[in-house]
């Protein structure tokens, strides 16, 4: 989520938003581009941080094999749509609206079941994390280090939602510019406010 928005706001932040938009770039090509940027850079920091730890700690990430990588895509296609979805936000409200992405990751840790089987939440919450992908990852992974059979439902329902959530993001995001461009807000776009 992070790298998808930090590329964006670096747009912003340097004024080149506009710039990017005045050439023939459409915006699925922009936000190819995000993507394809946000998921080098944090490839190259799992990577480093899978061997530091590996290395450091004695931990046995490579253990559970291609179950892991599996899990980590389903966590990175998350990832990349609430970052579409957070610059969409962005773009709708305005650059002072950037303060509302940091947080986001730590408003939906709870319901994310890191830490804690997804069965002792209370049942409004259970209903919350059912529509988070990284819920059915963190249970999915919790049965394979429990030495349970591969839970290949829990990781085709987290496939599910996270890719029901990449193209509502992505189509949330086409709206939202599509507005932005129809009431000339894109226009009046600047690192300072929204006019």
């Amino acid at each position: 989520m992070q790298g998808v928005t930090t590329a964006f706001l670096e747009d912003v932040w340097s004024r080149n938003f506009l710039n990017l938009f005045a050439s023939p770039l459409s915006i699925a090509e922009y936000i190819t581009g995000l993507v394809i940027a946000s998921v080098v850079t944090s490839t190259v920091g799992i990577i480093v941080m899978l061997l530091l730890a590996t290395g450091i700690f004695h931990l046995q990430f490579f253990s559970m094999g291609l179950p892991l990588i599996a899990f980590l895509t389903v966590l990175f296609v998350f990832g990349i749509s609430l970052g579409i979805f957070g610059s969409a936000i962005v773009l709708r409200l305005g650059p002072a609206s950037e303060w509302l992405l940091w947080p986001l990751p730590a408003l939906l840790s709870p319901f994310a079941a890191v830490f804690y089987p997804l069965a002792v939440l209370p049942p409004w919450m259970q209903s919350v994390s059912r529509a988070l992908p990284p819920s059915y990852v963190f249970e999915g992974m919790r049965a394979l280090l429990a030495d349970r059979p591969f839970p290949v439902m829990l990781l085709l329902q987290g496939a599910l939602v996270a890719g029901l959530e990449l193209l509502l993001a992505a189509y949330f995001y086409g709206r939202v510019y599509r507005h932005a461009v129809r009431t000339g807000l894109l226009a009046r776009y600047s690192a300072e406010s929204v006019a």
